[in-house]
């Protein structure tokens, strides 16, 4: 490898992660930060929508009571005959003969200058403007000046009135405006305010620590789970229990599909070696008696090809009985009639001197769930044993075998050939490795017993009858529904 540059940083690792140091976040805590930030939230949008409604209602109700002084003025309101306003002396609020009192009363007239309540002596007040006959206007908080000099604020309600024609004088317009210092209005909402947060946090600190609780309940299936996988680590379990969550079913029932099938699979890798070296065990003898009794060169050689001829065929043998047994989970799905039909194909070549014809009824929906070359051997081998003893017709059979829920749909299998069969007595023994229905027929006597230990791999079912449809002998294979 190459030195880095002087003076330079050495590049990185080719794929190592930039972000090694990293680790996401647990589960608990993801879901508790997202459960956290949606809470404050929601606390944050309701509170300013109970601010906004509360702020608006103390509004309202503040114009509602400008409103009804501005009524009882207007009852009291009265002009002379020459036109001059007469200044009502009853006041509905004790505040409005106080000056400065932070309540105050206004009439304006046009040309002249408005007349105030006592309570308007001192403070400088804005501006107020002759409204139309019955507009009304609110407003605020428009700022005043208290009659110390301070800065102060006040919301102003204001509607418009005329008085009516006489002989002497024309329609007097007038308008009447309530004002009210927004001190009041502004400790209500501070107090409204400071109550609502501090009732939300506690409501918020109460949900956060009843939340930490649902949470730690809920996720306690997977710390179950968790602590049943270190379990079956250590050795001190051979599997996980049943006794789970719906939503977990699934999960704990690969792991325990996947500790069985590594268990057979080492168990058939165990068993594979042992029948190999038992089946060496003999001609390897053999050789070593030829040798130790000094046979003729000329003998010997011929007794070592033979022997290692069948050596051969035993490794090849066992090599063939391994790939063939066993199949890898979650596999994708395989559609049959196609391979159906490259096998047939062949098995026609092979017999065409019998002339077997082979017919399909295989529902498009079907599908097999595992390895294709388990598959090719399943089929391959029924379909060729059917061939062998069929006098002239052969019947593949495929539909959609039983369900279940989150699982895969199983599969129905089933071949009719029109031979004579095979009797109920002997089906046990045709299944066996190594015999034959007929030691006439050439054969090894281990394609149905390969076929078996295909459909035991599978948790499938083999059943051999009597063919309804063609009259000789039905294999019919049922195959579970898969992970």
């Amino acid at each position: 490898m190459p030195a880095p540059p002087s003076g330079g940083t050495p590049p990185a690792p080719v794929g190592r992660d930039r972000f090694d140091g990293w680790r996401p976040r647990s589960l608990r805590a993801r879901q508790l930060l997202a459960a956290s930030l949606a809470l404050l939230a929601f606390l944050a949008l309701a509170g300013w929508a109970l601010d906004r409604a509360f702020v608006d209602t103390a509004q309202d109700n503040l114009r509602q009571r400008l409103k009804s002084y501005a009524l009882y003025y207007t009852d009291k309101v009265e002009f002379g005959r020459n036109g001059t306003l007469i200044p009502p002396y009853n006041t509905p609020d004790p505040r409005f003969d106080m000056p400065d009192s932070g309540m105050y009363a206004q009439v304006v007239l046009q040309g002249t200058a408005p007349w105030g309540s006592n309570s308007t002596l001192g403070p400088e007040l804005p501006t107020p403007q002759l409204l139309g006959a019955l507009d009304e206007s609110f407003e605020g908080p428009l700022p005043i000046r208290r009659a110390d000099g301070t800065e102060s604020e006040a919301y102003r309600y204001g509607v418009g009135y005329a008085w009516p024609a006489t002989h002497q004088h024309g329609e007097i317009p007038y308008s009447i405006y309530i004002l009210e210092d927004a001190q009041a209005l502004s400790a209500q909402i501070r107090v409204f305010r400071g109550s609502l947060w501090v009732y939300l946090g506690g409501a918020g600190v109460i949900l956060l620590l009843l939340q930490m609780l649902v949470l730690r309940w809920s996720l306690r299936p997977l710390r179950r789970v968790i602590f049943e996988l270190s379990r079956v680590q250590r050795g001190e379990a051979s599997g996980m229990t049943e006794s789970h969550p719906r939503e977990l079913e699934p999960l704990t029932d690969s792991i325990n599909a996947f500790i069985e099938s590594e268990r057979e699979n080492l168990e058939r890798q165990r068993n594979t070696l042992a029948d190999l070296a038992h089946s060496l065990k003999t001609p390897i003898a053999v050789l070593r008696t030829q040798m130790d009794n000094n046979a003729d060169p000329a003998a010997l050689r011929d007794e070592l090809d033979v022997q290692l001829k069948r050596m051969n065929n035993l490794v090849s043998y066992q090599l063939a009985r391994a790939a063939s047994s066993g199949h890898k989970l979650f596999s994708a799905p395989v559609p049959l009639e196609p391979h159906a039909e490259e096998i047939v194909r062949g098995l026609e070549k092979v017999y065409a001197v019998k002339g077997v014809i082979c017919e399909f009824e295989i529902d498009p929906r079907a599908r097999f769930h595992g390895e294709t070359g388990d598959l090719q051997e399943l089929m391959g081998n029924l379909l060729e044993n059917a061939f062998k003893w069929a006098r002239s017709r052969v019947l593949l059979t495929v539909k959609v075998g039983a369900t279940a829920p989150q699982r895969r749909p199983g599969l129905f299998l089933a071949v009719d050939d029109d031979g004579p069969g095979i009797a109920e007595d002997d089906v046990a023994k045709v299944l066996q490795r190594g015999v034959r229905g007929d030691e006439r027929v050439q054969g090894h006597g281990i394609g149905l017993s390969i076929v078996q230990d295909l459909i035991r791999d599978y948790r499938g079912e083999l059943q051999v009858s009597r063919s309804e449809e063609l009259g000789g002998a039905r294999f019919e294979v049922r195959l579970p529904p898969g992970l």
